[in-house]
């Protein structure tokens, strides 16, 4: 395996566990359209993708009206979705292994830039990376393609072999091949080994010591 300088991450089933603050914020935001959700974990299938795309596929809204229920959405997670979250077992000792080791991290994720940057510093994780990389609020910058190649011209890097993407989704791992990365796709997040395969990643990890293990000869 080659020695990876840059390591992205995403964030959302990768660094932290977002479930409850995603799922609620997104029933609000259904309840506005008076759609009601019996069961919450129904909806876990947004964790990961744009928002945008995801109710417009699962709600069959078009592209205005799931920008309104975007809006309705962020009404919510911004006072209170956003703090809803865990960090994962073994994610700040993996992050201070990798820092540690001389590897520059930077954070890789579809969620508005602001709300990244603010989950990273009330969990503690802002520390651990050199760059906070997410979408803008106007709904541009959502693909994990766009947000990759933002990351690494706004960290100056122009050597792709020395980088790798880590997520839990296939998004992740498409975007890393779109952009000409490598990539670990993670297990004990929403995504599965199929989705990971099918998608490309070059490696699986099953946990967080994996990660390490891949990374750090």
């Amino acid at each position: 395996m080659k020695s990876y300088e840059y390591i992205l991450f995403d964030l959302d089933g990768t660094l932290t566990d977002p479930a409850v603050g995603i799922t609620q914020s997104v029933a609000y935001a259904l309840k506005k359209f008076g759609i009601e959700v019996s069961d919450i974990t129904q909806l876990n299938h947004f964790i990961g993708p744009p928002l945008l795309d995801s109710f417009m596929e699962c709600y069959g809204f078009d592209k205005e009206k799931a920008q309104t229920a975007i809006d309705y959405y962020r009404e919510r997670f911004r006072v209170k979705g956003l703090y809803e979250n865990v960090v994962y077992d073994g994610i700040p000792e993996m992050l201070r292994k990798l820092k540690d080791s001389g590897k520059k991290l930077i954070l890789a994720t579809s969620k508005p830039e602001p709300f990244a940057k603010e989950i990273l510093r009330h969990f503690g994780l802002e520390e651990y990376f050199v760059y906070a990389a997410g979408s803008n609020f106007d709904g541009t910058r959502t693909a994990k393609a766009e947000v990759i190649e933002y990351a690494l011209e706004s960290a100056d890097i122009s050597d792709k072999s020395a980088c790798i993407m880590i997520g839990d989704r296939e998004h992740d791992i498409i975007g890393a091949n779109k952009t000409g990365l490598d990539s670990i796709g993670v297990l004990y997040g929403y995504g599965n080994k199929d989705e990971l395969q099918s998608a490309g990643a070059t490696f699986i990890a099953e946990n967080v010591t994996d990660i390490v293990k891949l990374i750090i000869k």
